[in-house]
């Protein structure tokens, strides 16, 4: 009955199989001998083939310049070439006629030990709409045009020079999702420029730390979603965001220490990104770049982030202190997370008794609603001046979130924690996954800790 079915029919049901299970449909009978080869869709890796030679001889039949059909989606994972091919023509030849036959999607992973050249006639491919890129050497292309290009993923690749992937991403001019996983040897600068951007994900961690690493420029007035993991460029700067972006940040400026030297070293450029970021509207805290923040506070005011309304912090501590200045900056922030997991021990939390906040931003009296504490409570007596300070200074606070070690449930923390007063009278205090923890706990009210 499925033999019965058009052509074009059966080729959709293919399209759906991994390229090795539609291969094997052609010793179902003659009627489906070469229906296969009609598929748009191909998955191609070395390491399902006896050896890399047949890898290549398999690939270029189904990859033939002559083929009819077109091609939608090409997927090709070349492991090891122990074979005695040559190592960049038979690459070269596959990509060009995935062009010809009006390629839409194309994704190409190299070992690293080759680094295979992508074709000029790659960027210049006008149906091409998402483009990955994994170890490959890109050329220098004087000429680049992919007019239909949304997506594009390019990790650990190699470039001639420092204008090759900025001139890459400004002639796509309808790119949407961008991610830069940057070669840890790498040390060029790199420029982000593009008018349609929307989501830009950008790696650059080295195990080493060379003498200079170059920096980073993002324009990209229509940026919403920004994440940057960058422990070694030494700058990076932000000339225009979207209004409401949500912003990731692990970034170091080069630094191994955070001494006042260091950070005085890259005053200008720390000053520099943070006004760039100004206007986000959530944002996601690592510890070390808090610790960078809160020692380059040290030297100059912070600017204000007037429009942020979401805030997670991931800190040490030993910065607890310094979050109320932190929150200072931020007016009319609506909801904090806060994360000091990993922490304790080697903080000896137990010695720190003691802590004290200088003073109550203008958030906790005019915005915030929501905290929410996702490290796992102790019970130790700086966790409750941490609750103890959000709870007696915000005064339309909602809820406060927290999880409960079952050590403070024993050592009567909860009951410690219901004689605090709290200025909201709306807020409920609610601990995650206490109705377990408590079903054999009679003594304790559920009740009269929500309330």
């Amino acid at each position: 009955m499925i033999s019965e079915l058009p052509d074009s029919l059966i080729c959709q049901i293919l399209y759906h199989l991994p390229t090795h299970d539609a291969v094997r449909t052609s010793v179902l009978s003659t009627r489906w001998r070469n229906l296969w080869l009609w598929v748009p869709s191909l998955e191609l890796a070395s390491c399902e083939f006896p050896d890399f030679n047949a890898f290549v001889s398999f690939s270029d039949r189904v990859l033939d310049s002559n083929r009819v059909s077109r091609i939608h989606r090409i997927k090709l994972d070349i492991y090891e070439n122990k074979g005695s091919v040559d190592e960049t023509s038979f690459l070269k030849s596959w990509i060009d006629s995935a062009v010809k036959h009006k390629i839409q999607h194309l994704d190409v992973s190299c070992p690293p030990e080759f680094y295979y050249e992508m074709p000029r006639s790659l960027f210049i491919c006008e149906t091409l709409v998402s483009l990955k890129l994994f170890q490959v050497n890109v050329v220098n292309a004087e000429f680049v045009s992919l007019p239909c290009l949304k997506t594009m993923y390019l990790e650990d690749n190699r470039y001639p020079d420092e204008t090759t992937c900025g001139r890459l991403v400004s002639s796509c001019p309808v790119l949407e999702d961008l991610k830069i996983d940057i070669a840890w040897n790498d040390t060029k600068g790199y420029r982000v420029c593009s008018r349609s951007l929307k989501r830009l994900t950008l790696v650059r961690v080295s195990p080493f730390k060379f003498d200079s690493v170059s920096g980073v420029v993002i324009d990209a007035p229509l940026l919403c979603t920004l994440s940057i993991n960058d422990h070694a460029s030494e700058s990076f700067r932000v000339d225009s965001l979207e209004s409401n972006a949500k912003l990731y940040i692990s970034l170091l400026f080069g630094l191994r220490n955070y001494d006042e030297a260091s950070i005085t070293s890259r005053r200008n450029k720390i000053g520099c990104f943070l006004s760039g970021i100004s206007s986000v509207r959530e944002m996601i805290i690592c510890p070390r770049t808090f610790k960078v923040i809160y020692e380059f506070s040290k030297l100059e005011p912070l600017p204000q982030f007037g429009c942020m309304s979401r805030l997670y912090v991931t800190l040490c501590l030993s910065n607890l202190e310094w979050l109320s200045t932190f929150l200072e900056s931020c007016p009319n922030l609506k909801s904090l997370t806060l994360d000091w997991n990993g922490n304790s021990k080697k903080m000896r939390i137990e010695e720190m008794s003691q802590i004290s906040f200088s003073s109550v931003p203008e958030c906790l009296l005019t915005s915030l609603e929501f905290v929410d504490i996702k490290s796992t409570i102790l019970g130790y007596a700086v966790e409750m001046e941490v609750l103890r300070y959000f709870l007696e200074n915000s005064t339309i606070l909602k809820k406060l979130d927290l999880c409960l070690h079952y050590h403070a449930i024993q050592d009567d923390f909860v009951k410690k924690l219901l004689k605090v007063p709290r200025r909201s009278s709306t807020c409920q205090v609610v601990v995650v996954g206490l109705e377990k923890t408590l079903e054999n706990m009679s003594s304790l009210s559920l009740t009269g800790l929500s309330n």
